[in-house]
């Protein structure tokens, strides 16, 4: 995990959630953010100082303040009677009023917060601010796909990126062929070898094409699944190219990881989505092709 902050504090996720923080974590899918933000809680609940929130809203894009002022008053309330104000400024005062009582800092755990709207992003910096106010401790930590930390750092979104202590989940680097060694071992009895379940030349294909251990286990498990059916051990090159996906290195196939759909890319380039599938697709004149590509680095999308 390499930390990008930008409010240059060196302090762990714990220490940054007593002060109260915005802390993201920003990976492409498939790097293990959902996994980091369950052990972060984990973590935190065997602690026992920080009070633990998680929003369960399933639609990110739909998600809203209100849902996630919601999620606090679900996990934070103790009383089964207890009745969430509807009215905005009785809510907000409620909920700083439940902090406070509740006397100990709180982390709210927001999963998929890439599909969060600026005002969102920006609502959840005031809603720190307010509970602070109290004199309670609120710490947001929001995981999502790099177009997260891409919105925290274009300049419109300055008061909030400014604020934001940053992790950037990345790659394997040179460790690939280490985590294949490792994951192969984990469903391989003691005294067997990978050479003897999977050629050198498949191993190779592998750490070249693929990038997360999400990808390592799934096209593992097809491999052998193949090599299985057509009697092949072990697994070989071919076997290992039949499996993967054809689209698995195209570009709306790496745009997707990041964050980037459709939708997304035509409010980016204010174009329609039809044209945004045929830039995708490689089927724009040149020029047009071009126009778009230098659009999307200006707006910090990764191609």
């Amino acid at each position: 995990m390499k930390p990008h902050n930008c409010s240059k504090s060196s302090r762990n996720s714990s220490s940054l959630s007593k002060d109260g923080k915005l802390i993201a974590l920003s990976g492409i899918v498939g790097t293990g953010k959902t996994a980091t933000l369950q052990k972060i809680q984990d973590l935190l609940a065997q602690d026992k100082e920080i009070l633990v929130a998680k929003s369960l809203s399933v639609d990110g894009a739909q998600t809203t303040l209100g849902t996630l002022i919601l999620a606090l008053f679900f996990d934070l309330a103790n009383e089964k009677d207890f009745k969430i104000p509807t009215q905005p400024e009785r809510r907000e005062r409620a909920l700083r009023d439940l902090v406070k009582k509740r006397n100990k800092p709180v982390a709210l755990l927001v999963d998929d917060a890439h599909d969060l709207h600026s005002k969102t992003l920006l609502g959840l910096k005031r809603l720190i601010e307010v509970i602070r106010d109290g004199k309670g401790t609120l710490s947001v930590v929001l995981a999502g796909h790099p177009k997260l930390k891409n919105d925290l750092m274009r300049a419109p979104m300055e008061e909030i990126g400014a604020r934001t202590t940053l992790f950037e989940l990345e790659g394997f680097g040179q460790d690939k062929r280490k985590y294949l060694h490792w994951l192969l071992a984990q469903a391989m009895e003691p005294k067997v070898k990978t050479e003897d379940v999977l050629t050198e030349e498949a191993a190779v294909l592998l750490c070249n094409r693929l990038a997360t251990p999400l990808q390592f286990e799934k096209y593992l498990a097809l491999a052998f699944e193949e090599g299985y059916r057509v009697g092949q051990k072990p697994v070989d090159a071919d076997t290992v190219e039949s499996v993967l996906s054809i689209g698995l290195d195209a570009l709306e196939a790496r745009l997707m990881r990041n964050g980037y759909n459709v939708k997304v890319l035509s409010e980016i380039l204010n174009a329609k989505p039809r044209e945004v599938r045929s830039f995708l697709c490689g089927q724009l004149p040149p020029g047009r092709a071009q126009e778009l590509h230098h659009e999307l680095l200006a707006a910090g999308v990764p191609l």
